[in-house]
């Protein structure tokens, strides 16, 4: 495959080993992800000129994480897209550096929803928010947006239980080689289908975990990537958008990732096909195989005999998902699970995943996210991402 220019490469990245994390505060845990990235790396927090988060960061964001890790920065930005933030934050801290706004960016999430007893399906109820009146007497809750889809493309392509369930089968193929999982049991078809329904047609084991956590992202100009002694990480496409509901005339069973798909491939010249690795960002497992239609590796309807019989299992099928157990069971730091999506990419093109999971010779994957609810309005983004 042809070198291609890039704006910047990913040159640390760190994931946070608890699940639970009841005698830390989040501000703590976002310090521990910076060091155990800049660590990665081999940089010194002094070397970081720029500094990227979203909405799990305490008090002002940025300018409170700032001066609790003493960091002397001359860019920063707060972007909230929701899960899927951490992945666009990976495009705009690539921008930044391609402007000459920074040379090495910082990125960091942190968040504490299980110590804190979230169960992630209560309703979020923001005050202010202009569609509150418009949704919550009617209970639309986040689990209660994903089984609408859910029940949607069931009606629409006959979608089934078990080809779902084939999406969770896959991931807990994958967390029994990850010692920090927090699910680390292979389930059968059965299981999942079984287990107790959440919001139908989801059941419990059709969701993600909820954890503690964190973890953070050194990105860097290609100069210095190729100075550092680690494979060199380039990102070579993205893109971002936002699905609402566009005055009533909206389609259930598409994403926004159906406009940050496209855009990522075009920018990077490769296609679906070219693709040997894919993080998918999998709140649930409607939000996977949406996200694999939308992207081009399956026609739209088509995305349940997709990911059946296997095909996400690494070693087994076609596309290798997300090889560290992903959202469904090993991790999903915070509610935003984006982060680790770009993590475990840069795991398989330094071929530093699990023998077990670990793509022969992974030159080239996607990280995709999306971030808030499909059943009403949420972020997209896709990145691409090669090893040099």
């Amino acid at each position: 495959m042809p070198s291609r220019p890039t704006k910047a490469c990913i040159v640390g990245a760190f994931e946070h080993p608890t699940r639970k994390a009841p005698d830390k505060s989040v501000a703590q845990l976002h310090a521990e992800c910076a060091a155990g990235a800049l660590a990665d790396a081999g940089l010194d927090k002094s070397q970081v000129d720029g500094y990227f988060c979203s909405g799990d960061a305490p008090g002002m964001g940025p300018t409170s994480m700032i001066e609790y890790m003493n960091l002397k920065v001359r860019h920063t930005e707060s972007t909230d897209l929701g899960g899927t933030s951490y992945i666009s934050l990976v495009m705009h801290a690539a921008d930044a550096i391609a402007a000459g706004r920074c040379n090495v960016a910082l990125i960091t999430l942190a968040g504490r929803p299980r110590s804190e007893g979230s169960s992630g399906t209560a309703a979020r109820v923001r005050p202010g928010v202009p569609e509150n009146a418009w949704e919550m007497p009617y209970g639309m809750g986040t689990v209660n947006g994903y089984g609408l889809v859910a029940q949607r493309h069931m009606h629409e392509f006959g979608t089934t239980l078990e080809q779902l369930a084939w999406i969770k089968v896959a991931a807990s193929h994958h967390a029994q080689h990850n010692p920090h999982a927090m699910l680390r049991d292979v389930v059968t078809l059965e299981d999942v289908m079984n287990s107790p329904v959440i919001s139908d047609p989801l059941r419990r084991l059709d969701c993600c975990v909820v954890s503690d956590g964190g973890g953070a992202l050194v990105v860097a100009r290609p100069e210095i990537a190729r100075s550092l002694k680690r494979p060199v990480v380039k990102l070579i496409g993205g893109g971002e958008t936002v699905r609402h509901g566009w005055a009533g005339a909206v389609d259930l069973t598409t994403t926004g990732t159906a406009i940050s798909g496209p855009t990522a491939f075009a920018e990077a010249g490769v296609t679906p096909a070219d693709i040997q690795y894919a993080s998918i960002y999998d709140s649930f497992t409607i939000t996977v195989l949406l996200q694999l239609e939308d992207l081009g590796f399956c026609k739209k309807g088509e995305g349940g005999r997709f990911v059946a019989d296997g095909n996400l299992i690494s070693g087994v099928g076609k596309l290798p998902f997300n090889t560290d157990g992903g959202g469904l069971c090993n991790n999903h730091p915070a509610n935003r699970g984006g982060i680790t999506k770009v993590i475990e990419a840069v795991r398989q093109l330094r071929g530093e995943a699990h023998p077990k999971v670990q793509v022969p010779n992974c030159t080239l994957a996607l990280a995709t996210g999306t971030g808030g609810n499909l059943g009403a309005r949420h972020g997209s983004s896709t990145i691409i991402l090669e090893r040099e």
